[in-house]
C-alpha cells in the first residue's frame, strides 16, 4: 500500500469549500426538513390529548390542518434540499476530475509515474466520486444532528428524564459509531487501489490485444488478469463485509437506543408523569431517532471511503514532476533548429555527443530500443539527463518551460493515438497544438506528404470522414499516414520521428520518404528509425550502440562499409 499523503484532507476541505453555498442551503432545507419531521409525533400526541381526549371537534381540524402543512413543508424541503446536496457532490467530483485531468496533462508529467492507465481512469472515476459523495452527505449529516437536536428539545418538553437521555446518550453513539468506521476506511482504500490496479491492467491487456495474439502469449496474459481480478474481488469482499458489519452494528447500537427511550417513556406513563398525547409523542420521537441515526452511520460510512479516496487523488496531484525548471527561460527569438548533445546520460544512453546542424535530415539508428525510447524522452523534455546537456541553439533544454520545449521541438513517438473526430479535425490537431494556423493549402501539403490524401481518398466522406475511437477504424498503416500528416502539420522547427512507417507497405513508404524531405526542407528533422527509405534521404545517420555512438556518415557509405549497420537496417 502506498505511503498515505497528509493532503487527503486538503483535497477535502477544497472540494467542501468550493459547494459551500449549495451545501449551505441544502443543509439549511435539511435541517427544516429533520426538525419537521420530529415535530410530527408532538402534534399527534397534541392531537390525542387536546382533541379526541376532548371530543373537540375544532380542535381537531385546526390541528389536522397544522399537520398538513408540517407534511407540505418537510417534502418541499427534502426535495429541493436533496438536490442542492447532489448538485454539490456532482460539481466537487466534475472539479476534481479536471483537475486530475490537467495534472496529467501537465508538460512536466510525472503523475502517470509507477501508474498504469487505467489506474489514472479509475482514479479521476471512482475516487473522484467518493470525494465528491462527501460534499453530497454533508447536508444530510448536518440535517440529521438538527433532528437530533430537535427531538431532545421536544422530549425535554414532554419529559424531562426522556430529554437529558437522548442529550447523553447522542455523544457516545456518535463517537462508537466513528470508531467502527476506522477499518472500514482501511479497506476501502486497498479495495480502490485493487480496483483501480485490474482495470489498469485490463486496459493494457485490451490496447495489447494484437501483440499478446502474435507472440502467443494470450494465456499468460488471462493468467495475469485473472490472478489481478481476484485479489481485486477479495479486497471488494473485504470492504462489503466492513461496510456491512459498520452498518449492522451502528443499527444495533442505535435500535438498543430507541428501545431504551421506549422502555423509559412507558415506565413514566405507568407511574402517570405522561399523558396518553405525550406518550405517543414520546415513543414516535424514539422511533424517530432511527432515521437521523442512520443517516448519520451511512454519513460516516461515505466519510471513511471519502479519506481515503482523498489521499489516492492527492498523492497524483503531489506526484513530483518528471522534469523541473525553477525559473525558466524563454525560447530564442529566432529559432534555427540547431541541436547539440554532450555526455548524455539516461536509461540506456551511455554518455551520447551529437551535433545537428540547423535545417538537416539525419537519421538516427538505435541498436537497442530501449535506447531509442530514452533519446526520445531526452529531446521531448519528458525526462531530464541524468549527466549531460541537451542543447536547442545553444539554449539548455533544462533551463526552458517543457511546454516551450515540445512547441519547438515535436517529438512523434512511433505510438499514436487518434482521436474519435473527423480525419481532418485529426490532422488540424496537429498545427492546433503547436500553436500555428495553416492554411489549407498547409494542411493539404502535410497530408499528401504522408500520403494521408490516399487514405481520405477511400473512405466515405473523405477527410471529413469520422473516425472511430483510438482510429480503430483504420488500418495499422493507415493511422500511421494520419498521425505522420498531424505531426507535419504542427510545422515545428524541429521534428522527430520514431518509427513512421512500420506499418506501411514498401512503395508507399518510399514516396512518403521523398514527400517528407520536400516538405521538410530548412527545418530540421530527425528520424528514428531503421527503414532504408527513409534514411536514403537523410543527410547523414548516426549509429547508437551500446549507449554512444558508433558511427556517423551518410547512409550509403555505412550501408557499404559497416556490416553491423547492414545486419540492422537491411536484413
Amino acid at each position: 500500500m502506498p505511503e498515505r499523503s497528509p493532503a487527503g484532507g486538503d483535497v477535502l476541505r477544497r472540494a467542501i469549500g468550493g459547494r459551500r453555498r449549495l451545501i449551505a442551503w441544502a443543509s439549511l432545507l435539511g435541517t427544516a426538513h429533520q426538525g419537521c419531521e420530529a415535530l410530527v409525533p408532538v402534534v399527534i400526541g397534541v392531537v390525542i390529548d387536546q382533541a379526541v381526549a376532548t371530543g373537540s371537534s375544532g380542535a381537531l381540524v385546526n390541528r389536522l390542518l397544522l399537520l398538513a402543512v408540517l407534511f407540505l413543508v418537510l417534502s418541499t424541503c427534502y426535495r429541493t434540499g436533496a438536490r442542492l446536496a447532489e448538485r454539490a457532490g456532482e460539481e466537487a467530483a466534475h472539479e476534481l476530475r479536471v483537475e486530475l485531468g490537467a495534472r496529467v496533462l501537465q508538460p512536466r508529467g510525472g503523475a502517470e509515474a509507477g501508474r498504469l492507465p487505467g489506474e489514472l481512469t479509475s482514479i479521476a472515476t471512482e475516487d473522484a466520486r467518493r470525494v465528491g459523495a462527501v460534499a453530497l452527505m454533508l447536508p444530510f449529516g448536518i440535517a440529521a444532528l438538527a433532528g437530533l437536536t430537535v427531538s431532545a428539545v421536544a422530549l425535554l418538553r414532554v419529559s424531562v428524564p426522556l430529554g437529558l437521555l437522548v442529550l447523553l446518550g447522542i455523544p457516545p453513539l456518535l463517537w462508537l459509531g466513528h470508531r467502527i468506521s476506522g477499518p472500514l476506511e482501511q479497506r476501502s482504500e486497498t479495495e480502490q487501489e485493487r480496483a483501480a490496479h485490474a482495470s489498469g491492467v485490463a486496459a493494457d491487456l485490451v490496447s495489447g490485444l494484437r501483440v499478446l495474439k502474435g507472440i502467443g502469449a494470450e494465456s499468460a496474459a488471462v493468467a495475469r488478469y485473472r490472478r489481478t481480478s481476484q485479489d481485486s474481488l477479495s479486497a471488494a469482499l473485504r470492504a462489503a463485509r466492513s461496510r456491512a458489519g459498520h452498518e449492522g452494528a451502528v443499527l444495533a447500537l442505535t435500535g438498543l437506543f430507541v428501545a431504551g427511550i421506549g422502555m423509559a417513556g412507558a415506565h413514566l406513563a405507568m407511574r402517570g408523569s405522561l399523558s396518553v398525547g405525550e406518550l405517543v409523542a414520546a415513543v414516535g420521537l424514539a422511533q424517530f431517532l432511527l432515521g437521523p441515526f442512520q443517516t448519520l452511520g451511512w454519513v460516516n460510512a461515505e466519510l471513511a471511503q471519502g479519506r481515503a479516496s482523498a489521499r489516492r487523488i492527492a498523492e497524483v496531484l503531489d506526484a513530483p514532476g518528471a522534469v523541473t525548471t525553477e525559473d525558466p527561460a524563454g525560447l530564442p527569438g529566432h529559432l534555427a533548429g540547431g541541436l547539440r548533445l554532450r555526455g548524455v546520460r539516461l536509461g540506456a544512453l551511455r554518455g551520447v555527443d551529437l551535433d545537428i546542424a540547423p535545417g538537416s535530415t539525419v537519421g538516427v539508428v538505435a541498436r537497442d530500443p530501449a535506447a531509442a525510447r530514452d533519446l526520445l524522452l531526452c529531446l521531448a523534455r519528458e525526462a531530464d539527463p541524468a549527466g549531460g546537456s541537451v542543447e536547442l541553439d545553444g539554449v539548455a533544454l533544462a533551463g526552458l518551460d517543457p511546454a516551450d520545449v515540445r512547441t519547438a521541438v515535436r517529438v512523434a513517438h512511433h505510438e499514436a493515438d487518434l482521436f474519435e473526430t473527423s480525419l481532418l479535425d485529426n490532422v488540424r490537431a496537429g498545427a492546433r497544438a503547436a500553436g500555428t494556423r495553416l492554411s489549407a493549402d498547409g494542411i493539404e501539403a502535410a497530408l499528401h506528404a504522408a500520403a494521408a490524401d490516399e487514405v481520405a481518398r477511400t473512405l466515405p466522406d473523405g477527410v471529413d470522414t469520422l473516425l472511430a475511437e483510438r482510429g480503430r477504424s483504420l488500418s495499422g498503416g493507415q493511422r500511421q499516414r494520419v498521425a505522420l500528416a498531424r505531426a507535419l502539420a504542427g510545422d515545428p522547427p524541429v521534428l522527430v520521428l520514431h518509427d513512421p512507417t512500420t506499418a506501411v507497405d514498401a512503395l508507399t513508404e518510399a514516396l512518403i520518404a521523398g514527400r517528407l524531405r520536400e516538405l521538410r526542407k530548412g527545418r530540421t528533422t530527425v528520424l528514428v528509425t531503421t527503414s532504408p527509405a527513409l534514411l536514403a534521404v537523410t543527410d547523414r545517420v548516426v549509429v547508437l550502440d551500446g549507449g554512444t555512438v558508433t558511427a556517423d556518415g551518410p547512409h550509403h557509405e555505412l550501408a557499404g562499409a559497416d556490416p553491423a549497420y547492414r545486419a540492422a537496417v537491411l536484413a
